[in-house]
């Protein structure tokens, strides 16, 4: 019989079929907003000021590709050397404090130097980090000096989001200005997509192009519900497959981001793979839906809490789990040191509750396919 072990590999990508359908919420309490009694231009009149430009300047490193600039004799960086060229980058941000805290992604403040942050009103601010966290691809900034006028957005609960929903992306695509598109919400919980290590996407149709990164998804009440972020795009435009981060993952980072500068993440010491039906079958696994343990760390929480290969964890804190996608997300997301209740399913049969204090996550897990992964699929 194969191995669980070895079958990891194949389950997992099993294992992202039907992921954004496991993530739909079942509650059907949520009203989506009627058009017919909502006005889309005072929506986007309402949240684009909410929304900033961010230039970014950088140094480059290493030999330099050929570049025109340096060789125009008309360009004023003739004759520079490409080690004294500044590499300068644009994105969007979003507004989230009177005193001038901004929200966007990681990738659009990586490496830079210098970072200017433009206004509704065209006034050029000066920003510095905060605080960042790779793993999900968020930021923090702060406005430096006293800034007046600033027109914080609204949260919104990402969760109540429902499918064809109408939202808004407001960003400065292709550095043309501030913009606002329309979309619905194609897919929710869209996760295993290489493009970040933590993952849980809002998918939409609403154009998002390079410089749209970091900026607004908001619904029809002008509240944000998502940090515009990655494309799927065979040729780096708009193709109709935008992805946000949702605010029930980014709001929660962003605070850890302004209390410590960092984001300090759940960690269990599990590999897990998706169960399905045929993986349950040929396991001979105590449940048909779950994340199947493949693997633990010596040592690791998970082990010290008595778990064993070929458990499959069925939920966390009395709430279901279907995807290992979602036991991951769930667990990163609690705070270290906190014991969670795990309903396990052994092979053995039976099903019981076991607890599990949760250890800090160690430094960057993100694989070296990932990294690739990532590089080419966020928007600039």
């Amino acid at each position: 019989m194969t191995t669980l072990r070895t079958l990891f590999a194949a389950a997992a990508v099993v294992g992202l079929v039907g992921v954004g359908a496991a993530m739909q919420p079942t509650s059907t309490a949520f009203a989506g907003p009627n058009l017919t009694d909502t006005s889309i231009p005072d929506v986007a009149e309402r949240v684009v000021d909410s929304v900033v430009n961010i230039s970014t300047q950088s140094a480059t490193t290493g030999p330099a590709a050929y570049d025109p600039f340096f060789s125009d004799p008309d360009s004023p960086y003739y004759g520079m050397e490409p080690s004294e060229r500044k590499q300068m980058s644009k994105g969007s941000g979003v507004i989230v404090t009177t005193s001038g805290r901004i929200l966007t992604n990681a990738h659009v403040v990586k490496g830079a130097s210098q970072i200017t942050v433009t206004l509704h009103d065209g006034t050029d601010v000066d920003a510095k980090v905060i605080g960042t966290d790779p793993k999900a691809d968020l930021a923090v900034l702060q406005l430096e000096g006293k800034v007046s006028g600033l027109r914080p957005i609204v949260f919104g609960d990402s969760t109540a989001l429902r499918l064809g929903e109408v939202v808004l992306a407001v960003g400065d695509p292709f550095g043309v200005g501030k913009s606002v598109t329309m979309g619905i919400v194609s897919a929710k919980g869209r996760g295993g997509m290489g493009i970040e290590e933590y993952e849980d996407f809002i998918q939409t149709d609403a154009a998002i192009n390079p410089g749209n990164s970091g900026g607004a998804l908001v619904n029809l009440k002008g509240e944000l519900v998502g940090i515009n972020t990655a494309i799927a795009s065979p040729n780096r435009g708009y193709s109709g497959i935008g992805f946000a981060i949702p605010t029930s993952m980014a709001r929660p980072i962003m605070d850890m981001l302004i209390k410590d500068g960092k984001v300090a993440r759940g960690y269990l010491g599990v590999n897990i793979v998706t169960v399905n039906k045929a993986l349950a079958a040929d396991q001979k696994l105590g449940a048909g839906r779950g994340a199947a343990i493949a693997g633990l760390q010596a040592d690791g929480p998970a082990a010290k809490a008595g778990l064993l290969e070929g458990d499959v964890i069925t939920s966390i804190n009395g709430v279901e789990i279907r995807t290992s996608d979602v036991l991951r997300n769930t667990i990163a997301m609690i705070k270290p040191g906190t014991t969670v209740d795990l309903g396990v399913a052994r092979r053995a049969g039976g099903t019981k509750v076991i607890k599990a204090k949760l250890g800090e996550l160690p430094g960057d897990t993100t694989s070296p396919t990932m990294k690739r992964q990532q590089q080419r699929r966020r928007v600039p």
